[in-house]
């Protein structure tokens, strides 16, 4: 690492399917990261425990946690992109079937 550089966040990969991984730090806007042999690219400010997509995730495409699926994409997510209510959802919710009987 050269003078300034700054170390990579550290994240949790959970099981060799997923396509997010878990922020074992928080992580500053431009921040990088490893998965493999790629560097990642952080593009917000991110609290620790908040996933990271890992790999493109289209949408429409189930995303992968503990090796299952915990929601899908509502939208394209790229690498390094917050995976969050945002742009998931959720499979498990509860929230999301009472609001659907309310309609």
């Amino acid at each position: 690492m050269s003078e300034g550089e700054k170390p990579a966040v550290r994240l949790l990969h959970l099981h060799r399917n997923d396509n997010v991984a878990v922020l074992m730090q928080d992580a500053e806007s431009g921040a990088t990261t490893r998965h493999g042999a790629r560097c990642i690219s952080i593009p917000t400010a991110l609290g620790m425990g908040h996933k990271i997509a890992v790999a493109p995730i289209a949408k429409g495409t189930d995303v992968l946690k503990y090796g299952a699926p915990i929601g899908f994409a509502a939208r394209d997510i790229a690498i390094g992109e917050h995976v969050h209510l945002h742009n998931v959802t959720s499979r498990y919710t509860v929230i999301e079937d009472m609001e659907a009987g309310q309609r």
